[in-house]
């Protein structure tokens, strides 16, 4: 897809963070945009920018691990603008570090329904409907850095985004075999200044954890807000990357290619069947560009 104009978009986690930034660039692109968010006050700021920059645009406050949620925002992009064709399944949370053994249900619960259910929510709602329309189309899937190596204390987080590559992958794949004019590309960015780190704000009520930390659990989260406050890409910088990937129809966006030498060491821990390499000790030379 390299023709943005007039095209309808759907951005689900448009509130903040890559979300916010794929609409203003949507908006810049003269697109139509379904914006969707779990913090109404959020998303309401969101489509009155893109409004204010000159794009159609609407919103429909969305719970992403509800697939009931995700077929209604589906049957609101179809009634204000018929057939989409850009879906960003965007919406994400952060919360559960510490030692596996130490995370509580809630924590597994709430990361599994919102970063895994919720790109399944999205596929199985829009995927048929870009199908049936038939004209180019486009899904990205926001995975992780930690969807494509392991580090420790971050078990929730590293299960779901794993999971989000993988369904992108075997999306893929099925795309091809049904001959579809769908693309598919999956983010793995590593640490980026967004509003991922104050996720609670959004947790619901019922999926609440108030025990007190562990001290994995307060080191997780110490080593997360250190590492996630001294990234170097912007959450802007990101959503430019994904729109070049869209228009060279490329499937993984690695944002920060330094990944790549920690990604390959856990490729040759399976190739050589041994025990997982550490990704943050790992500490290749970089002098090439890779």
């Amino acid at each position: 897809m390299r023709d943005f104009a007039g095209k309808v978009a759907v951005i689900t986690g448009a509130g903040s963070g890559f979300g916010l930034e794929f609409a203003r660039i949507g908006a810049a692109q003269k697109m139509r945009l379904v914006l969707a968010d779990v913090q109404q006050d959020a998303l309401d700021a969101a489509v009155a920018e893109a409004r204010s920059r000159g794009a159609e645009a609407i919103g429909v406050r969305t719970d992403v691990s509800i697939a009931e949620e995700v077929a209604r925002l589906a049957a609101r992009a179809d009634e204000a603008f018929g057939g989409v064709h850009l879906l960003f399944n965007n919406a994400g949370v952060a919360a559960g570090g510490g030692y596996v053994w130490e995370g509580s249900i809630k924590d597994w619960k709430w990361l599994l329904g919102v970063n895994v259910m919720g790109v399944v929510h999205g596929i199985r709602s829009f995927v048929p409907r870009m199908l049936e329309h038939g004209a180019e189309s486009h899904v990205v899937n926001t995975a992780s850095a930690a969807g494509l190596v392991s580090p420790p204390l971050s078990a929730p987080y590293n299960a779901s985004k794993h999971a989000v590559v993988a369904l992108s992958e075997t999306l893929y794949h099925d795309l091809r075999l049904a001959k579809a004019r769908v693309g598919v590309s999956v983010l793995c960015p590593a640490y980026v200044p967004t509003g991922i780190s104050r996720s609670d704000r959004n947790r619901p009520p019922e999926l609440r954890d108030d025990s007190p930390q562990t001290p994995s659990q307060v080191a997780a989260r110490e080593r997360s807000e250190k590492a996630v406050g001294a990234g170097k890409l912007s959450a802007a910088d990101v959503a430019r990357t994904t729109f070049d990937a869209i228009r060279e129809d490329r499937f993984y966006v690695i944002t920060h290619r330094n990944l790549l030498p920690s990604v390959e060491l856990r490729l040759r821990d399976v190739l050589e069947q041994r025990a997982p390499s550490d990704p943050y000790t790992y500490r290749p030379n970089l002098k090439r560009e890779v």
